[in-house]
Formats: structure tokens, C-alpha cells, sequence
């Protein structure tokens, strides 16, 4: 019997029109990255083990997708270690750790930023700091596929390490803004500071349990707040503490009327008065140079991974509910990590398989983003195939997409594929034309044909 052809689940293959509307959004995206002098990174596709472990909290590590080791790795290995290992006790001759490296030291990257900082710190003799950078390709998560949610998907990122200047943030809203602009994708970006979240943790009793409280709020859109006191609660955050929690998170009004509100609420907190301030400060710039994008402060948001302290953001379409189609923010000792202490950077990710869908929903895509081919040539062989070679040549050197049809087919054939490939214009030299030294050219949506000099041909079918 044979194989079912399948491919795991979370994966996507992409048809030739997908790869056209995908290669748009990708060639729009790096445009708008170049235009903002970032430079073109790319790392491989697995990282070691060591290099992606503790970096994306609890959570993030149980999505780590790991890589088996190859050849003979289970030589030596005893039925009790085996065992040991299953068990993750420490027994028999070699140490637990020792035979978990032997069978899988290597794992797909989770994200693009923890490369990144890996990358900073091993050629950090040759960059020149501040570092900017852009980055396009696919990441991988042993996430439960869902709608808008794949185990391999791609992201954009573009990163300033090096700095600690606000002026950066203020470009990655710009960025945010030209991106969705050129894409025609209406959105509102959300913006929120983690050293905010500290003042809030710090205010509420529980600065000890940043982490958990910024974990379960993060998930106040997707489950509730009801459900986000009951997360805190089993966490070990008393009554009082949640009940202190619930009016910030439930804080309304202007970004000005919120920022003066948690003025007077975590006014006792040191750090969380610097987080207030340097969100001030990065709406005050984008005040000054002007902004139609929709910016909401959003005390909620807390992006889950640990490696951000300051400013945080996450960008949703207006019109098509997917969740977040791009975030990121500050992080300012993530290369510590890798021996680099104090090295501070901030990014933000643009989700690109969510943004497709996106923009597929709304119909947001030219409608040439879809057509490979612009003419096709009809193929009636013997001197007419031939002039048709030259003519195509011209066209292509013309940079118009061409293509013949490979056989001398009837004419309806080839009329019915042109027509299933969505193909604008075909063009026939049979022949009446070949001795007029014209070809007829028919526009393939109307049906309406006109006669065209081979001379001017080029010209006629340039878009």
C-alpha cells in the first residue's frame, strides 16, 4: 500500500501564488528596514542546547524544539542508565546531564533575538557598535497548532544593540508605522514599560513575584481578568495583593490620564517612576515628529519573556482578530548571558505568517502580486515558433515575465491554460502575423485584442 503523503503538523507547504503575495510582504518589509538603515543578519537554523535553554522562562523551554544527536550516541549506555535517564535520577555510570547532552545537544531557535545577542558576543571584535540590524527567517515551537499559530513560522526582526537611547524606540515606531502603512493593514499599537510592572509588583507586595504576576497578566486578553486573579492566586499572591492588582488593570482613559494615575499609585516605587518616565519621554518624541498610528498604553501588557526591562510593545490589526502580529522591546543585559555584561538593545518582531493571513482576510494584496507570468506566447511551431523565440527574448530583456507554450497544442489548449494561470495577455504570431510583422494581442480579462508591431511590442505589454 502506499504512503499517504503528509507533512508534520504546524507546517505549511506555500503554492507558487502564496510565495508571490509572501515574497510582497517580505520585499515591502525590508525595504522599509533598509530605509531605516538597518543591515542584513542571518544565523543558522539550530543553536546549541545551552545557548537557547533558561533564556525564554519556564514556558518558553517546554516549546523548545530539540535535535537528536546523530551516529552511535547510546554507546556505552547501560539499562540503568536508560533508566536514569527516563527518570531524571542520578544513577549509573554516567551522570544524568552527561547522557542528555550525548542524545540531544542541539535545538531549532525559538526566536531570532537570543541568536542575535549569541552572534553580538562571539564577533563583537567586528562589529561597529551601535549595531543595527534586520533579520528574515523562520523559527520553530513545539506549540499546539491552532489557527494563526504554527509549530514553523517566519519572523522579521530589526534590532539596535549598543545603546540605551529612547531615540530607538522612537524608530522602531516609526518602523511600525511605515511597515503597516505600505501593507495597508490599519493597526494600534500597544506600548507598556517592564520596569512599570516592577513598580506594580513592587507596590502590590509581591516584587519577589515579578515574574508570575507578568506572566498571568499578559494572558488578560486571551482568558479574562477573572481568570487572571485565579492564575495569580494559585501562584501565591494574597487576596489583598490581587484585589490591589484589579483597578490598574482595569485603568482607563488617555495615555496622559493613565500615565498620571500610576503616578500616584506606584509613586513608591523607584524603579517603576523611571519606567513612567522614559514612556513620557517616548511619547513625547512621537509627538513631536508626528504619528496617525493608533498608540494605547496598555499597563496588561506584559510580553512573557524574561529577557525584557523596559519598554515593551505589541501591535494588533484592527478589522481581523489574530492576536498579536508583531511586539518586542527593550532587553538591557541579554548578552550577559554569553559574557557581555551591560550590552543594552531593543527590537520588535514582525510576525510574518499572522500578518499574511492578515492581509489575505482584508484582501489586501495587489492583485499582481498573483500573476508569474504577464504573457504567454502561443505556440504554433515552424517559422512561427521561431519568431515567437525572438519576440519572447525582446520582452524578457524588456524585464516583462514571458513563457511559451512548450508544444504546438490546438489553440484552445493553450487558450485554457493561460486562463487557469491567470495569465493577462496572450500574444499570437501565426501566419497573417508573421508576414505583417505584427502580432495580435489579446488581453485576456476582457477579451479585447489588438494588433502590435513586434517593434512596439515591449513597449505596449510593459506594465
Amino acid at each position: 500500500m502506499a504512503q499517504k503523503p503528509s507533512i508534520p503538523k504546524g507546517t505549511r507547504d506555500f503554492s507558487p501564488q502564496e510565495m508571490m503575495r509572501r515574497t510582497y510582504m517580505f520585499d515591502t518589509i525590508r525595504r522599509v528596514f533598509r530605509a531605516y538603515g538597518y543591515a542584513p543578519l542571518e544565523t543558522p537554523a539550530m543553536e546549541n542546547l545551552s545557548t537557547l535553554t533558561g533564556k525564554y522562562g519556564e514556558e518558553g523551554d517546554k516549546l523548545l524544539f530539540k535535535i537528536l544527536n546523530s551516529g552511535d550516541f547510546t554507546r556505552g549506555f547501560t539499562p540503568d542508565d536508560a533508566k536514569a535517564l527516563a527518570a531524571g535520577a542520578e544513577a549509573g555510570p554516567l551522570p544524568v546531564n552527561a547522557m542528555a547532552a550525548r542524545i540531544c545537544e542541539k535545538g531549532l531557535r525559538y526566536d531570532l533575538t537570543v541568536p542575535l545577542a549569541r552572534y553580538v558576543v562571539q564577533h563583537q571584535a567586528e562589529i561597529v557598535f551601535p549595531f543595527r540590524r534586520y533579520q528574515v527567517q523562520p523559527v520553530w515551537r513545539a506549540d499546539r497548532p491552532q489557527k494563526g499559530r504554527y509549530r514553523e513560522f517566519y519572523q522579521c526582526d530589526v534590532d539596535v544593540i549598543g545603546t540605551r537611547s529612547l531615540l530607538c524606540e522612537f524608530e522602531l515606531v516609526k518602523i511600525v508605522e511605515r511597515v503597516f502603512g505600505e501593507l495597508g493593514i490599519d493597526v494600534t499599537l500597544k506600548l507598556n514599560n517592564r520596569k512599570i510592572l516592577y513598580g506594580i509588583a513592587e507596590t502590590v507586595g509581591h516584587a519577589d513575584k515579578m515574574t508570575e504576576i507578568t506572566v498571568a497578566i499578559d494572558k488578560l486578553d486571551k482568558i479574562g481578568l477573572e481568570n487572571v486573579e485565579a492564575e495569580l492566586a494559585a501562584k501565591g499572591l494574597d487576596r489583598q495583593a490581587v484585589e490591589r492588582l484589579r483597578p490598574i488593570l482595569e485603568l482607563s482613559g488617555t495615555n496622559a490620564e493613565k500615565l498620571a494615575r500610576m503616578r500616584e499609585v506606584i509613586a513608591a516605587s523607584e524603579t517603576g517612576m523611571r519606567g513612567i518616565a522614559e514612556v513620557e519621554e517616548l511619547l513625547s518624541y512621537i509627538d513631536a515628529a508626528g504619528s496617525e498610528l493608533d498608540i494605547e498604553l496598555d499597563l496588561s501588557l506584559a510580553r512573557g519573556l524574561n529577557y525584557y526591562t523596559g519598554a515593551i510593545f505589541e501591535v494588533k490589526a484592527k478589522g481581523h482578530a489574530i492576536g498579536s502580529i508583531c511586539g518586542g522591546g527593550r532587553y538591557d543585559d541579554l548578552t550577559g548571558i554569553f559574557g557581555m555584561p551591560g550590552m543594552s538593545g531593543v527590537g520588535i518582531s514582525f510576525g510574518a505568517d499572522r500578518i499574511y493571513d492578515v492581509m489575505l482576510a482584508l484582501n489586501l494584496f495587489p492583485e499582481e502580486t498573483g500573476i508569474a507570468t504577464r504573457v504567454l506566447l502561443v505556440n504554433f511551431g515552424g517559422r512561427e515558433q521561431l519568431a515567437s523565440l525572438r519576440l519572447l527574448q525582446q520582452l524578457r530583456d524588456a524585464g516583462i515575465s514571458s513563457e511559451i507554450y512548450p508544444d504546438p497544442a490546438k489553440m484552445k489548449k493553450q487558450m485554457e491554460y493561460a486562463d487557469r494561470r491567470g495569465i493577462p495577455f496572450v500574444v499570437i504570431v501565426g501566419e497573417n502575423e508573421l508576414a505583417a510583422r505584427q502580432a495580435t494581442v489579446k488581453e485576456m480579462r476582457s477579451g479585447e485584442q489588438a494588433t502590435v508591431a513586434f517593434t512596439e511590442l515591449a513597449d505596449y505589454l510593459r506594465p
